[in-house]
């Protein structure tokens, strides 16, 4: 299969223009997947501490909007997250688009940073702490979004659930690309499975900026099958969901813990 990773803008101009070039680029590759950034369709949220429920339901109201859009991307499966309000809860919600079944809510976001540029557990609460594969189109998919990439141990967990992609969509600064595209190479080896990311890029809060690196990193030795850039937003790659099934029989997922 085609999968597509990106690095869009954090903005409503910049966001419109690459929204039309990424319609362009899965048209030609012809990708059976995309990933989008962590809460794609509004301006970040916690890049101030000063939590506004009112911003937060623009940004629920964002996303209803965009949600209708996904099908311009004429793909498949598009997968990322987004700001909702449930039992008077807010949450940044995972889900999976499919063209034929629409909009499925799979995974809350666990592990909440709070610190300048990323006030996240100031902003909306935990979810329920549930790291269970799901299927759409025959694949086995499971979420870590963003800082839910360092707690390896799920990673593990999606390994034994017989996962084929690991989906981590984030918003992550640009000083710390390189170790987050190590942690995405961990995380393929320790869950065999194929690990995508997408990020968002341009200015966050002042003197700060998001970092790119959208990745897609192979099963078997975390090897990086390509990275974006400004100057390369959009990348796809064909990938071979049997790779990651041989993986779950070789070191070191094979070993018994």
């Amino acid at each position: 299969m085609k999968v597509t990773v990106c690095e869009l803008r954090n903005g409503p101009t910049g966001l419109d223009r690459d929204w039309q070039a990424l319609i362009e680029h899965v048209a030609f590759k012809k990708s059976d997947l995309v990933l989008l950034p962590e809460m794609t369709f509004h301006p970040w949220l916690a890049g101030t501490s000063q939590v506004k429920a009112e911003h937060w339901q623009a940004a629920v109201n964002a996303h209803d909007d965009w949600l209708t859009r996904l099908s311009d991307l004429k793909t498949r499966i598009v997968i990322g997250t987004r700001p909702v309000i449930q039992d008077e809860k807010r949450l940044n919600h995972g889900y999976i688009w499919h063209s034929d079944s629409g909009y499925i809510p799979v995974h809350a976001k666990y592990y909440l940073p709070d610190e300048k540029g990323y006030w996240e557990a100031s902003w909306y609460e935990r979810g329920d702490q549930n790291f269970t594969v799901i299927q759409s189109d025959g694949i086995k998919f499971g979420f870590l979004i963003c800082t839910e990439l360092w707690f390896a141990a799920h990673a593990r967990e999606y390994m034994q659930q017989g996962i084929d992609l690991l989906v981590c969509p984030r918003a992550t600064p640009k000083h710390s690309a390189d170790k987050w595209l190590a942690g995405g190479r961990t995380a393929a080896v320790i869950s065999g499975a194929f690990c995508l990311s997408s990020n968002f890029s341009g200015p966050n809060i002042e003197e700060s900026e998001f970092g790119g690196t959208g990745w897609v990193i192979e099963p078997e030795e975390g090897g990086v099958l390509g990275v974006t850039s400004a100057d390369r937003p959009f990348l796809t790659a064909e990938i071979d969901l049997a790779v990651a099934h041989k993986a779950k029989t070789t070191y070191p997922r094979y070993v018994v813990e």
